[in-house]
């Protein structure tokens, strides 16, 4: 499993970025994928899933209407595309296999294993 994420950088409050996550070594289509993120001096957040086909997604309640995911099988790519950015958003961005959904406990597993790639960081400041 391979899975490398790009796109992130410094933006000012209130910005856009749309972060890429490239799959390989797996069977893209078969997995749900899963973006989660991690504030300096925090755990782990989940942020936003999205099932096989693309068409249903979830999102955490402080980036609902802010955050899209989306995905194309076809190219193995997973995108969030992040609008309205605040200080808040400020963390480092990894995209996941699977359906992390609800698993908040059980998030920390990821630092042992290959289902999630190494990040993006997202820096909001002015």
């Amino acid at each position: 499993v391979q899975l490398v994420e790009s796109g992130g950088g410094l933006v000012q409050p209130g910005g856009s970025l749309r972060l890429s996550c490239a799959a390989s070594g797996f069977t893209f289509s078969l997995n749900y994928m899963t973006w989660v993120r991690q504030a300096p001096g925090k755990g782990l957040e989940w942020v936003s899933t999205i099932n096989r086909y693309g068409t249903e997604t979830w999102y955490t309640d402080s980036v609902k209407g802010r955050f899209t995911i989306s995905r194309d099988n076809g190219k193995k790519t997973v995108w969030l595309q992040m609008n309205s950015l605040t200080s808040e958003d400020t963390a480092l961005y990894h995209c996941a296999r699977g359906n992390w959904r609800g698993l908040d406990s059980y998030l920390a597993t990821l630092y042992e294993s290959n289902d999630w790639g190494q990040g993006t960081q997202v820096t909001v400041s002015s």
